[in-house]
C-alpha cells in the first residue's frame, strides 16, 4: 500500500507558493519506504551542510527537516521520524498524544540517501532536494498489520530575521485543527 501527494504549507504565507514538496511511502512486508521532494529557490532556505558520520540528535525539528509519524491503526502509541539534510536523524516513540517521548531504542540508524541538485527537474533558477528512505520497522510493527502514515517538514527560512516570531514553515499531506500539528492522528493517513 502507499501513498504520493503534495505536501502543504500550514498557513497562506504568498512566499511560500515559490516551493514545491511532495512526499511518497509505501508499506510492503514491514519495510517503510519514504521519499520527499522539495524544488524551490533552496538558498531562501536554512540547510544544513551534509557531515560525517551522521549521528542521532535531538531538536532537529527546530531546522528545516523532513519528518514522518507513523502508527499502528487502534493503538495509542506511535513514532516519530526526524531527517535533517546534514544526515542527522532521530527516531522517537510516544505512548500517546505528545505523552512519553524517548529514543526509540529499536531504531538505531535512518538510512536515508540525500541528493541536492541546482536543477535536474527543477524549472530554471530553481533547486531540488530529494530524501529517500528504506526502513525495516518489522521490529516494531508487524509486518502484516497495516501502517498509519504522515509525511511531514519544517522549513527554516534564511530570508526571515532571526527576531521573528516565525522563521519556519510547516507542511505536511493534511492539516488538521487550528495551529500546525504533525501528532495530531486525525492527519495520519491509513496506507
Amino acid at each position: 500500500m502507499e501513498h504520493r501527494a503534495a505536501l502543504r504549507s500550514f498557513g497562506s504565507e504568498p512566499d511560500l507558493t515559490r516551493f514545491r514538496f511532495r512526499a511518497g511511502a509505501a508499506w510492503h512486508r514491514g519495510i517503510l519506504e519514504l521519499d520527499f521532494s522539495l524544488i524551490g529557490p533552496l538558498e531562501a532556505l536554512l540547510i544544513p551542510p551534509p557531515v560525517s558520520p551522521p549521528q542521532r540528535r535531538d531538536g532537529l525539528w527546530q531546522g528545516t527537516c523532513f519528518e514522518a509519524f507513523l502508527a499502528i491503526p487502534g493503538q495509542k502509541r506511535y513514532w516519530e521520524l526526524n531527517l535533517a539534510p546534514s544526515g542527522d536523524w532521530n527516531c522517537y516513540a510516544l505512548s500517546d498524544y505528545r505523552q512519553g517521548l524517548q529514543p526509540e531504542p529499536a531504531v538505531q540508524a535512518l538510512p536515508g540517501r540525500w541528493q541536492r541538485d541546482p536543477g535536474h527537474g527543477a524549472p530554471a533558477g530553481q533547486q531540488r532536494l530529494d530524501l529517500n528512505l528504506s526502513l525495516d520497522l518489522s521490529p516494531l510493527i508487524p509486518a502484516d498489520s497495516p501502517l498509519e502514515v504522515s509525511a511531514t517538514a519544517v522549513l527554516a527560512h534564511a530570508d526571515v530575521p532571526a527576531h521573528a516570531d516565525q522563521r519556519c514553515s510547516y507542511w505536511a499531506w493534511r492539516h488538521v485543527g487550528s495551529e500546525a500539528d504533525f501528532h495530531r492522528r486525525d492527519s495520519f493517513l491509513r496506507l
